[in-house]
């Protein structure tokens, strides 16, 4: 039997609108990438900042990740489905270019927050804003790219994560340590307000489904409700977004509280931790995001099952580094095991995105890709946060959290990679049959039906 990648090939080339200007194409991959790269940005330089925000406002490790991660991830993700909803039925560059716009105003507010009451508003216009940002700009890209690219493509889209941790760890320590943590809110809010008049003023609208195979089949306009009942009966793409979503708990979670571990752990300042993690997020993060874009432009991966392998073999061996990590002593070592496990933060992203997209029939694609982010943000804004948090100020008890507290909650968080992998495996299963159904292919009749049937007929 031919795999899916040849036979969405085939059909893709019948299609009247068979690829879209290349410069074009490559114009909106690199805007709605350097948008994803602020988003990362926006949302993780407090993380950099985290400790002498805390020691600043007297706050446990459970009162910081409460501030910190709630406001934005509750916002986030309630109003990450209507968004995407609405971005399926209307103009999704508009929503891109207006997100961007509140996202990054709201993160400039965040550094000239004076009070905790100020600081958790600004944060939760950040939510608000970043909502809009990620399901448009999949759903455009998908309407600039045939369905054998989007792989690649959304995985060279995926660059922007490691670019925007490289900002909100080096960038913003770098800036905090000279004019303290306020400063860093400022100088990553200013470019978005920029980038989002660009995306306003030079980006067009797609037609969608311009590029999809047999997309007479499916409406282009369906209900919430139907989008979601067509998502629960595609098995392979539940399995698809929890194994992100748990990715995101396990490795996100882990470098949530990081850059704190470091300074506490090992006496670095705020500017030295930002220092050492920055680096290793951008380097290996783009080198992993790179290297897996290439392997998915090779003819033997096409097949999506060997995709899902690939993740899930990638994300269970990055797991070991990331428990060491956190378990030694030796900077050195601690060092060496975050160059081996941040690369597994970014490798599983656009393919996951592209998997995801795959699944989705034309007129559901930003609402996939929304239930995808708010699995994923769920599991790492809100309970890998205020998980570690809580089992930091359990572990530290009348003494107050510490590292070694710390450290025991990180300990505790870090073997969930091992689950994350199992959903990638589990998704392999079904992924052949479930990507035929999201392009309008009938689905074959079971074996069972069909004995049935030949023993009628005689």
């Amino acid at each position: 039997m031919p795999h899916l990648g040849t036979i969405a090939v085939t059909q893709t080339s019948a299609v009247s609108h068979a690829s879209t200007r290349p410069v074009v194409g490559g114009y909106v991959l690199a805007v709605t990438c350097m948008a994803y790269a602020l988003n990362i940005a926006d949302r993780y330089v407090v993380t950099t900042v985290m400790e002498p925000m805390r020691l600043e406002l007297h706050l446990s490790d459970g009162g910081i990740a409460l501030l910190t991660g709630i406001p934005l991830a509750v916002f986030y993700v309630t109003l990450g489905l209507p968004l995407s909803w609405f971005a399926d039925r209307t103009n999704r560059r508009n929503i891109l270019a207006a997100a961007l716009l509140i996202w990054s105003g709201m993160t400039a507010l965040c550094g000239l927050s004076q009070t905790y009451l100020q600081f958790l508003l600004a944060r939760i216009g950040v939510g608000i804003g970043e909502a809009g940002g990620t399901p448009p700009s999949n759903s455009i890209l998908a309407d600039n790219f045939s369905a054998d690219r989007r792989p690649m493509v959304m995985t060279i889209f995926a660059l922007g994560a490691p670019l925007g941790a490289w900002m909100g760890a080096d960038m913003a320590g770098y800036v905090a340590k000279l004019y303290g943590w306020r400063a860093a809110f400022l100088v990553l809010g200013a470019p978005g307000l920029i980038l989002g008049v660009l995306v306003f003023l030079t980006i067009r609208e797609p037609r969608r489904g311009q590029l999809d195979p047999l997309r007479e089949a499916t409406p282009d306009r369906q209900s919430f409700v139907q989008s979601m009942a067509f998502l629960w009966r595609q098995k392979a793409c539940i399995h698809v977004i929890m194994g992100g979503g748990v990715s995101a708990l396990w490795g996100w979670g882990l470098i949530w509280f990081a850059p704190t571990f470091l300074q506490r752990a090992y006496h670095l300042d705020v500017g030295q931790a930002g220092a050492l993690l920055g680096p290793i997020h951008l380097i290996t993060g783009a080198a992993a995001t790179v290297v897996t874009a290439w392997l998915l432009s090779l003819r033997a991966v096409a097949d999506p099952r060997r995709v899902c392998w690939l993740l899930a073999a990638g994300v269970a061996l990055a797991t070991v580094p990331s428990f060491v990590a956190f378990h030694t002593h030796d900077l050195g070592l601690a060092r060496l095991m975050f160059w081996l496990f941040i690369p597994a933060l970014y490798f599983y992203v656009g393919p996951a995105m592209a998997l995801v997209q795959n699944l989705a029939p034309a007129g559901m694609r930003a609402t996939f890709i929304a239930v995808s982010v708010l699995a994923a943000n769920v599991l790492n804004l809100i309970v890998a946060p205020q998980a570690v948090g809580a089992l930091s100020d359990h572990f530290a008890g009348a003494r107050g959290a510490d590292a070694e507290s710390l450290r025991m909650a990180l300990l505790i968080l870090a073997p969930t990679g091992f689950w994350a992998a199992y959903h990638f495996w589990a998704a392999s299963r079904t992924i052949i049959a479930d990507q035929r159904v999201a392009i309008g292919e009938p689905q074959a009749a079971k074996p069972a039906k069909r004995s049935q049937a030949r023993s009628a007929n005689s």
